[in-house]
Formats: structure tokens, sequence, C-alpha cells
């Protein structure tokens, strides 16, 4: 309340309002209902006999409580109620702030009749500040749930894309993998033949590369099959400390090539229940992705943060950061800022993080980024 500066003598002057207005509270509820069935936007929302009769005592609570107080946490939080009622019935946000001013009116008006000149403009004074107080607990809320649920649609519609693309994706698969199985074996049966009958170097060269096209074509093919038909977990107790100490060693090589510093910090050991096949494999892309954005001499640091019910997984590199365009769809099939690659990594990696249960955050400056990968240690 001291944003709005009402001082002692505000609340003593609110408080004595309180008992001038409690006898017209009634009529000025049912002003309100009238005001509310000729608008055809609160009607349609209220359009139930019994949502007026619900909403009869909360009115009344809100003015008595208002003028009373006490400005605790309560009030703020019976404030914030109301606004997520707002949200929850489809009350738009302007018939907030005209009923606000409603009952501005109506308080002003008992004002006017009630109090000589100076005393009426004190406690004018006071009412005003206690409604702009009123009027920022409320939006403040109804913003924010209004916002979250534009997010939840959003979401919503983005589920659905990615659903038809696992689908085209499952199919392409299905249609690519059985000739590709088939030239493979063709492959190995010339081969064969040709270190058989012929046994020349320059016939087998050529084999080879093909093989080893086939090879990366192969693995291209199970990242989209892992994104199209994410498999089921295979939930096990491991020490993550182990499986992420045993990420890094695979990983020093290119650390190693690009010149940068591989780091774990990390307690001794934590045990949680994952699917350590799949959760190595969100490490080592997470720490992939951050030897490649840093330059030579740069460093990604993997640490493990618990509690005794979450874990947390941060990979953090000093590159150059990403920029908000790239961030905002890093999650996104197929998308990608590296000249090869199927764009699926970081779509896989949200994707297991979610079977587990948990979240994955990204913070992104000019000093380098940071992916925090949070799950529950135990199954929910």
């Amino acid at each position: 309340m001291a944003l709005v500066e009402l001082d002692e003598a505000d609340l003593a002057r609110l408080a004595a309002l309180h008992d001038v207005m409690e006898p017209q509270f009634s009529a000025i509820v049912e002003r309100f209902f009238a005001a509310i069935v000729t608008n055809p936007g609160t009607a349609a929302v209220l359009s139930h006999p019994d949502d007026l009769e619900t909403l009869r005592p909360i009115l009344i609570d809100w003015m008595s409580t208002g003028l009373r107080g006490p400005y605790d946490d309560t009030f703020c939080e019976n404030r914030s109620r109301i606004g997520r009622q707002h949200v929850a019935s489809g009350l738009a946000q302007h018939y907030v702030v005209a009923t606000l001013s409603l009952l501005r009116r109506e308080y002003h008006d008992c004002i006017a009749t009630h109090y000589q000149v100076v005393e009426a403009r004190l406690v004018s004074t006071a009412v005003n500040r206690l409604l702009d107080v009123e009027a920022a607990l409320i939006l403040r809320d109804y913003q924010q749930h209004s916002e979250k649920r534009l997010l939840d649609e959003e979401r919503n519609v983005q589920a659905n894309k990615m659903l038809a693309m696992q689908t085209l994706t499952a199919g392409l698969a299905h249609e690519v993998r059985n000739p590709l199985n088939s030239a493979k074996l063709q492959l190995e049966l010339l081969e064969r033949r040709l270190r058989r009958d012929v046994n020349d170097a320059r016939f087998l060269e050529p084999i080879q590369l093909a093989h080893q096209e086939i090879e990366r074509l192969t693995q291209v093919l199970q990242e989209f099959l892992a994104f199209a038909r994410p498999p089921e977990l295979d939930i096990q107790e491991h020490d993550i400390v182990a499986l992420a100490r045993h990420v890094l060693e695979i990983e020093q090589p290119l650390a190693t090539s690009r010149g940068a510093i591989l780091t774990l910090i990390a307690p001794e050991s934590v045990v949680a229940d994952v699917d350590s096949s799949k959760l190595h494999q969100v490490i080592q892309q997470l720490v992939r992705n951050g030897l490649e954005a840093v330059s030579e001499g740069g460093r990604v640091t993997v640490r493990l943060v618990s509690d005794p019910y979450n874990l947390h997984i941060q990979v953090a590199d000093d590159g150059p950061g990403m920029p908000d365009s790239v961030r905002r769809r890093i999650y996104e099939p197929f998308f990608s800022t590296k000249d090869s690659g199927t764009g699926l990594g970081m779509s896989i990696v949200h994707s297991m993080v979610k079977l587990h249960r948990g979240t994955i955050d990204i913070e992104s400056t000019f000093e380098g980024t940071r992916f925090d990968v949070a799950m529950p240690r135990r199954p929910i």
C-alpha cells in the first residue's frame, strides 16, 4: 500500500467511509447488475441468473474489505483471484476497468452527499488511491493469466503441428529405410565378390566410400525415427555424475581439436531414476553444441546441481551467444544454423527431456549460452 502513499489518516478515512456506505452496498450492487444486463458483452458472459447471485456476495465483500482492510497478503491474493476468475469466465479486460470506474463514481457520489467540501476532498483522494491499488492488483494478474492462456493456445497449435510433422517424418523414414537396407546388403555382396574374384583396390575404394555414405544416411535416418517416434523410457537408477563424465570423455577429442576446455563441476555422486541412454544423448548434444559454439581457448562447463527431489544439468559455454531469432526457434524441427545436419538434434533433446517430465531453459547473452535441464530425481 505504500506504493500509492496510503497513510494512517487515509486508512482511517476509508474505514469511516465504510460505515457510511455499508447500508448502500446492496443498492450499489443492484445498479451494477442493471448495467451488466444492458451490456451485450457482460450479459453474454453472465447470462445465467445464478451467475449474478454468485457475484452478489463477492461484490459486497470486495467493497467492504476494500474500505476496511486489512491490506495484507490475503487482501492482495483476493484481488489477484478476482483477476484470475475474470480470465476464466472470458470477461474482457476493459470490463474490469469499467467496473472500477462505476465503483469509483458510487464512492464519490456518496462522499459528496455525506461530507463537507474539505473533508470530502481528502476522503476522495484516499478512495482514488485505494482504487488505483485495486486496479493494479487485478489487472496485473489478469494480464499474467491472459498471457498464459494465449501461450497455452500457441503451445497447442505447435503441438498439433509437431504431431503432423512427426507423422509425415515417420512415413518418409519408413519409405527410405527399406531401400537403404537393400542397397547396403547389395553393396556388401558386391564387395565380397570383388575381394574374392578381383581384389583390386581401385574397385574396393569406391565401395568403401559408398559404405561410409550409407552409414551417414543411416545415422540421419535414425535421427528422423527418433524424432518421429520417441521410444518409451527405460527408467532405472543411475549415477548421473558418472554418465556426464562418460559424455565428456567421448567429446574430449572434439574439445581438443577446437582448442576448447571441457569441465565437469559436480558432487561425487548424484543418483536419479532416468533412461541413461536418452539422458546421455541429451547431455552429449548440449555439450557438442557448446563446443561448436566456442572459439579456440573457449570453455564449455557441465554443472550438476541437485536436491532430494530435483536434478539440474546445466551446460554453459562462453561463445558469442545466440540471437533471439535463433533462440525462439531452437527446438523447431529441421531448423539449423549449420551448413550440415538435419536440424533435429535439439528437437530430440526437447522431446527426451519432456519424456522425463522435465523442462529445459535457455539463457543467452553476448558472453555465452547456458542450457538448464531440470527433471525429477524420482518418477512423478
